[in-house]
């Protein structure tokens, strides 16, 4: 097997959580590519591949290495045409685009306060030494402060999440009536919370709700094979 994902994860190699990472397991599930996953904390991460990237995840196929969930998308679509498509044309590509912009600028600012604690706590004594500086320093804020805005996070979450529930009264995927690149988007960032936190962000009868149960159930119940978080 010649096609290698390494993926972030904490002290349990088993649990694979970084938002990313599982856009990238989702599209090579979704072309039907056979990979090997490999774990790796955040403190190995600058010796992955050489060091080709500060992040995960990064695909290795053969001799090419990759590295960006959207690039390794993109990279997916032009090398392997024949296996079905992650954006059905330029047009799902541009979508996703705007999805993966909207995901980060609106959902993951949100996730990352709510989430923030419960991450450093899966992680390794030196992966904890790395995480809470470099987090504080990119929040621009203490994990105390952080903690002070979690409740609020939590409560205003579902408002955020009201274009896709508008969308998904009328169909039943981001990508129409079969899931594209865009659903493994905004899947991931949810993926990263239902793994890491017992914040429970999505009620039963929400449309997002039930769309996210079904992201679960594609590939062989890929997403649920992972249990949730406890709490």
């Amino acid at each position: 097997m010649s096609l290698v994902l390494h993926e972030l994860v904490g002290a349990d190699a088993a649990r694979p959580f970084s938002p990313h990472c599982w856009k990238a397991v989702m599209a090579l599930a979704h072309k039907g590519l056979d990979f090997q996953r490999n774990p790796v904390c955040f403190t190995e991460v600058p010796r992955v591949e050489d060091g080709v990237s500060k992040t995960l995840p990064v695909i290795r196929d053969g001799s090419r290495v990759v590295a960006d969930s959207f690039l390794i998308a993109d990279y997916l679509e032009e090398t392997y045409p024949e296996k079905p498509s992650l954006f059905g044309g330029e047009g799902g590509q541009a979508l996703a685009r705007f999805v993966e912009s909207w995901t980060q600028s609106t959902l993951h600012p949100a996730l990352n306060v709510i989430a923030l604690a419960e991450i450093h706590d899966l992680l390794s004594p030196d992966d904890q030494a790395y995480f809470k500086p470099s987090r504080e320093t990119r929040l621009g804020m203490t994990f105390e402060d952080v903690a002070e805005r979690r409740a609020a996070q939590i409560e205003g979450f579902s408002a955020k999440l009201t274009p896709l529930r508008v969308m998904l009264k009328s169909q039943p995927w981001i990508g129409g009536s079969s899931p594209l690149f865009a659903d493994y988007i905004v899947f991931g960032a949810l993926q990263w919370v239902r793994l890491v936190s017992t914040a429970r962000l999505l009620e039963t009868g929400d449309p997002v709700h039930d769309w996210f149960e079904r992201c679960l159930e594609l590939h062989d119940g890929l997403g649920r094979s992972i249990p949730a978080a406890a709490g």
